[in-house]
């Protein structure tokens, strides 16, 4: 299918081919009839994106103070090979959209094939000819109204909300400070409540347009003209609301609010324009400051956007989903009316010379339509997808592969981990072919085909499993799903590589070993890779042999999460430790040389500070400080290890000692942390070509794993809790 990208480093537009979405649970799969430009909003984007690098640093200024954290803590090289690899990828367009339901996704009751839909989202209403869309940001279109018309659906809810927060009463005069296409909504929104309006916009034609709207009288922020019309509408006492819906690096809309809003008047924030709050000004009308968020409540929010839980009517009365529909019936009634906003509808196989006729101000235009193929007949019925059932095959591990035939990889995922830590390490490595990537979005399967060569990209994961040519899987997707893509991967005779956890669940992980044993299949490996660092590896041999018990001492300053990291979703995607603790675990017991006994855990209030304590059968133990308070600025991982009268000390990747009867210390010239994902990488590659063992013993990945998921038993318990099986 064809979809509207963006690289964001080199500004390029495009209209791209990519592999269709899946319909997955929860969701429908919609073919798109017209799709809306939010000239705002988009336009921005794409000159950001023709900016230099300089300019582009200036204009996200939040993105900048997190490259310079992720520099303290992953280092240079690092942070700069992440940064590039995601500006150089292509990035969705759109937002807004009306289409026809081609598939409905299991859970879903509420609408049929062939109905048609308006759709939001900055993920799942996009620029393209079909869209996975989940149940929360799609709404029928009622019988009679034009889809072009239902097609903006999403800004006329971003409107609504921003109204929604100005508490609008019968009789009110509003001010209305940019008339784009979000303000040419809110004006009509507010006359519809019975408000009497006020526009300001620099542009004559938007001033006229919003009169023949509704609004009372419109003109120029910096003419007269607008303070005359409040102060005759309201006998000199200033409007009772202010919207600013206008965009760009000027303070003067603020200054105008403060000017122009009666005492104790509310201000509303709808669009992205400078908030240097005059603090007098606003301090003595006691101004109230408030913001409007995108559609409505349950934007940003994953269990409501993502997994369609609902929020009670009751207690929310209007969510985006309600915000939606609830605009979709005003256009329907004739209460807005958005055709005097079109200015021009292109073919989508113009977009591109469209969004540059619009970046250069050739086209001047206040909304944009893409029509697409069919886009006269939204009402005929498309066929439904197929979905071919999986072919599940047993297979032993596997033999010697020929002289001279690659190993030929997919990947399932090609997120940040995967093209940022896994895919540069195997782009191009003799004797190593990248069949096919396989992604639940069809952009972010494009994007690693473009840049990593894979042969094939697709958003079918069954083809994958079914092609007897492929030697090797890669699970690199959210945790919640390693453990079910691991045992099909398995059962179907694929040997596999899951990034950590391997499972969240001590069900998982039965699970998983059960599809070992029901398919003979033990090539399993799991991205445990700091056992394969140069630099620790080096240091062990350095350190040389024990013959006593060891103190093994790990800290992890792990920082705090980022808002809206789905690290957080602890029901979905389970604990922060339960993800990422695994490595730890592994790292030790591999310098230990055994596997843990038992495990106990205390911890801070709300658990986000932990402390495991691990036994191994020689009496060494193991403690794990993962803690989340720590200055940033410090190193994320230090490790001891004390016996025999020798220490082992490693910082962070960096550098690394030896003192005992012979000092060694690694060079002190910095270097770029290697935490041995491209030597666990060459391992797994060889162990799959010549059908040697794995790089680490599943036994050990089962105890890793067990010993992780032990730990919030440890804490409930608070004792120790010995792992079931351990020698």
């Amino acid at each position: 299918m064809k979809q509207v990208v963006q690289n964001y480093k080199s500004g390029e537009l495009t209209v791209l081919d990519v592999p269709v979405p899946g319909c997955k649970p929860g969701g429908v799969l919609v073919r798109t009839t017209y799709s809306l430009i939010s000239t705002g909003t988009e336009l921005m984007k794409v000159s950001e994106a023709g900016m230099s690098m300089l300019g582009k640093a200036r204009s996200r200024p939040d993105q900048v103070a997190k490259v310079m954290q992720s520099v303290a803590t992953n280092g240079l090289p690092a942070t700069y090979s992440k940064v590039m690899g995601k500006l150089d990828s292509y990035t969705p367009l759109g937002y807004s959209l009306c289409g026809v339901v081609e598939q409905v996704g299991s859970g879903i009751d509420d609408v049929k094939v062939g109905d048609v839909v308006a759709c939001a989202g900055n993920e799942h209403a996009l620029h393209a000819e079909l869209n996975w869309v989940p149940k929360n940001l799609y709404s029928k279109v009622p019988d009679g109204l034009e889809p072009r018309h239902a097609a903006f659906g999403t800004v006329g809810s971003i409107a609504l909300q921003g109204v929604r927060q100005g508490d609008p009463r019968l009789g009110e005069v509003a001010l209305v400070i940019g008339l784009g296409l979000i303000g040419q909504l809110v004006v009509q929104l507010l006359v519809a409540s019975g408000v009497r309006v006020v526009g300001a916009d620099p542009d004559p034609a938007r001033c006229e347009l919003a009169e023949r709207l509704g609004a009372e009288a419109c003109g120029d922020p910096s003419s007269s003209a607008v303070e005359n019309a409040v102060a005759e509408l309201t006998d000199g006492h200033g409007v009772d609301q202010v919207y600013l819906a206008a965009g760009g690096g000027s303070n003067e809309p603020v200054e105008l609010a403060a000017r122009l809003a009666r005492d104790r008047g509310r201000v509303v924030d709808i669009g992205k324009c400078r908030l240097d709050l005059p603090w007098n000004a606003y301090y003595e009308k006691e101004l109230d400051v408030r913001f409007s968020r995108s559609y409505g409540p349950g934007r940003y929010d994953p269990a409501y956007e993502l997994e369609g839980r609902d929020y009670p009517i009751g207690y929310v009365r209007w969510t985006e989903r309600r915000n939606l529909a609830c605009f979709l019936d005003l256009l329907s009634r004739g209460s807005v009316d958005v055709q005097p906003l079109i200015s021009h509808i292109a073919d989508f196989h113009e977009a591109v010379e469209t969004y540059r006729s619009l970046k250069d101000g050739e086209l001047k235009a206040v909304a944009v339509l893409f029509r697409y193929p069919g886009g006269d007949a939204a009402e005929a019925v498309a066929p439904e997808v197929a979905v071919p059932a999986v072919q599940r095959t047993g297979g032993a591990s596997a033999p010697a592969r020929a002289a001279g035939k690659p190993v030929r990889l997919a990947f399932v995922g090609a997120g940040n981990y995967a093209t940022s830590m896994l895919l540069p390490h195997l782009a191009g490595r003799e004797g190593v072919e990248l069949s096919t990537v396989v992604t639940t979005t069809a952009l972010s399967a494009a994007n690693a085909q473009r840049k990593f060569g894979f042969a094939e990209a697709t958003t079918d994961l069954d083809a994958v499993l079914d092609d007897p040519s492929v030697d090797a899987v890669f699970v690199v997707t959210r945790h919640s799903s390693h453990a079910e893509l691991t045992q099909r991967a398995l059962l179907a005779g694929k040997a596999v590589f899951v990034e950590k956890p391997l499972a969240l669940t001590e069900d998982e992980l039965a699970g998983v070993l059960a599809a070992v044993e029901k398919s003979g299949n033990d090539r399993l490996q799991v991205g445990f890779n700091r056992r394969f660092a140069p630099l620790l590896q080096e240091a062990k041999q350095r350190f040389g042999p024990r013959t006593g018990p060891a103190n093994l001492r790990y800290l992890v300053n792990a920082g705090t999460l980022q808002h809206g990291s789905w690290y957080l979703r602890q029901g979905t995607e389970g604990s922060r430790f339960a993800g990422e603790g695994g490595h730890f675990v592994d790292t030790a017991s591999w310098l230990l040389g055994a596997d843990p006994v038992s495990v106990y855990a205390v911890s801070t209030s709300g658990a986000d500070d932990l402390q495991v304590v691990l036994r191994y059968p020689d009496g060494s133990t193991a403690t794990i400080s993962y803690v989340t308070t720590g200055a940033p600025g410090f190193p994320k991982e230090t490790l001891d290890l004390v016996a025999d009268g020798k220490v082992l000390r490693l910082d962070d990747f960096v550098r690394a000692s030896v003192h005992g009867g012979r000092k060694w210390v690694s060079s002190r010239l910095p270097k770029a942390r290697d935490k041995g994902q491209n030597a666990e990488l060459a391992a797994f590659v060889r162990a799959v070509r010549t059908g040697g063992p794995m790089p680490v013993p599943l036994e050990s990945l089962v105890a890793t794993t067990a010993a992780t998921l032990a730990v919030p038993a440890g804490l409930a318990a608070g004792v120790p809790v010995t792992l079931a099986g351990a020698r």
